[in-house]
């Protein structure tokens, strides 16, 4: 994990800025995630708490939160306790990646009380828990087992931290103690420094090595200690004067650090950012935001991939029968052919050789036939299941054009809640759903969520492009917002938002069509694919046919763009 105890020190002293504030308000919205209101002369600052495996951590916050309509328990537990409380202390145990954070507040007598959390950041088993100024557990964001546990995390216990062992202190030893104590390690050169030095994590450990250009698979030895301290410098010069790095690759960050990392080579690069929070912000955020909203969505998800299923295997028994329909020609020829040759066969026959006049070569064609009905029966049985198979071909054509269609919405749905950022997204989803009937619409009193809109951007010639992001919005967007002679685009035959770009009644420039061509792609299925075809039309030419899904819409006269998906 990268965020190792030295990264927690630096932090831990950026943090000593909320020293001094109140709680005044705190949230939990997820069950992993807590964030305190901090109130001082200085502002607002939102602490964020994370306990969730792979980002486990805390820092500053800009980001805002949807928080459930009912807080739980420990949300509550923390309100009682905490609620106005004054943030006294904060501090690390060692460079253990453990920190206490102590408060200043009043019990119901009046009395002074100084409670206090404890956030440990430990790979697997993070935790947050509330403990009284005597040590004991007032409850924890996760609680131990009772029964199998060797370290209790259970109300009433008494708090004591985590088993660690003991290493030196990095902070205060030179470039040559350091130096020895790898080589004495015995270890491949790539771990020696996390096993000798407190607080550091494999990724610096094998940074201190690619500095020093050694063998990473091989022990050290004592002719190594010149090459080591070289990298040994840049270590600990980043112990006192760090520098906040995201390790970049691409358009994503593969790493942070206090210092910068240089082992990957060329096609990465180092970020600098303003702060130890402002990093966590940048790694995390993105990751954090989808992992929420893909928790909240897990139900709805798990119903309409249940439902698609179901149209996909209905269509496939559609089909099926549908081409067993393809015969039905065939069985009104042998009708026609055993009525003008009724007096040719024999009855109780089981089968009839006659002339095809329906064939251009005249040949003969042999009939089946059922042995105890007449030959009359039997022409009138083959007009019956002609007839027959003429009816199931039609109604089978508009089924399985219908199962098509639902199956286009739900990829659709799909589509949009991949895309969904927040809850209030996630809710018009869900009560479009509950609209057309795929999940039940909510019991009771439904808790108000913002009004989310289109997304808004402005083309480089100053033109206004919205983008609809769910199928709801996009037909209002379609239908309602926009003039008859502004652009529509939509990617061709992929799931994806409706585009509009208001043409203000003048011709566009191309800039401005390119960059609404790419936006379709972007908030599409194909958003992460090159060359994506895109189709565009006045918006007069888009049409919703009668009894048409949300979002769903015909049209004509377009062109088609090929474009890469727009990035910010």
């Amino acid at each position: 994990m990268p965020l190792d105890g030295i990264f927690l020190h630096h932090l831990t002293n950026e943090l000593q800025c909320l020293v001094g504030a109140r709680a005044d308000k705190i949230h939990q919205p997820s069950r992993d995630e807590l964030v305190f209101l901090m109130r001082s002369a200085a502002g607002t600052r939102r602490l964020l708490i994370s306990s969730r495996s792979g980002s486990a951590r805390l820092q500053v916050t800009e980001a805002s939160f949807d928080n459930p309509a009912e807080p739980p328990a420990f949300c509550k537990l923390l309100r009682r306790h905490l609620s106005s409380a004054k943030l006294m202390e904060i501090s690390q145990q060692g460079l253990d990646r453990v920190v206490f954070l102590r408060f200043l507040t009043y019990n119901e007598m009046g009395d002074t009380i100084y409670p206090y959390l404890v956030v440990e950041l430990i790979t697997g088993r993070a935790n947050v828990i509330l403990c009284s100024q005597e040590g004991r557990i007032l409850d924890a964001l996760h609680r131990s087992d009772i029964e199998t546990s060797a370290r209790l995390i259970q109300p009433g216990a008494k708090y004591t931290l985590p088993e660690n062992n003991p290493k030196a202190d990095p902070f205060t030893l030179d470039t040559g103690e350091l130096a020895a104590a790898m080589v004495a390690s015995g270890r491949p050169a790539d771990g020696a420094l996390q096993k000798v030095a407190e607080g550091v994590s494999p990724l610096v450990s094998r940074e201190v090595i690619s500095l020093c250009g050694l063998d990473p698979d091989t022990p050290l030895r004592d002719e190594d200690i010149p090459a080591l301290e070289k990298g040994l410098g840049v270590f600990t010069s980043a112990l006192k004067r760090p520098c906040p790095c995201l390790l970049a690759q691409g358009r994503g960050f593969k790493d942070f650090s206090y210092m910068p990392i240089t082992q990957y080579g060329e096609g990465f690069t180092n970020r600098k950012t303003e702060g130890f929070s402002a990093l966590l912000e940048g790694f995390y955020s993105a990751r954090d935001n989808s992992a929420r909203i893909n928790a909240l969505a897990q139900d709805v998800l798990r119903r309409i991939k249940a439902a698609m299923s179901r149209a996909q295997r209905r269509l496939a028994s559609r089909l099926s029968e549908l081409e067993s329909c393809k015969n039905r020609e065939q069985y009104r020829i042998y009708g026609e052919l055993l009525k003008a040759n009724l007096y040719a066969i024999e009855k109780g026959a089981d089968r009839a050789v006659v002339q095809n006049y329906y064939d251009p070569d005249m040949g003969n064609v042999t009939i089946p036939l059922d042995p105890a009905l007449s030959p009359a029966a039997n022409a009138a049985r083959y007009f019956k299941e002609y007839k027959k198979t003429y009816t199931a071909e039609q109604t089978l054509t508009a089924l399985t054009e219908k199962d098509r269609k639902e199956i286009i919405y739900l990829d659709s749905v799909l589509d949009a809640l991949s895309r969904a950022e927040n809850a209030a997204e996630l809710s018009d989803i869900k009560e479009e759903l509950a609209e057309a009937g795929y999940i039940a619409a909510p019991q009771g009193k439904r808790r108000k969520t913002a009004a989310t809109g289109p997304k808004e951007y402005t083309s480089p010639s100053g033109l206004r492009i919205l983008v609809g992001k769910n199928n709801k919005e996009n037909d209002l967007l379609t239908l309602k917002t926009a003039a008859k002679t502004d652009l529509w685009f939509h990617t061709k035959n992929i799931p994806g938002s409706h585009v509009i770009l208001f043409t203000e009644g003048k011709e566009p420039d191309k800039e401005s069509i390119m960059m609404a061509a790419a936006l379709a792609a972007a908030h599409s299925k194909a958003a992460d694919s090159d060359n994506v075809p895109v189709d565009l039309t006045e918006v007069k030419y888009v049409k919703k046919p009668g009894g048409a899904k949300p979002g769903m819409v015909i049209y004509t006269s377009n062109e088609t763009v090929y474009v890469t998906p727009y990035k910010k």
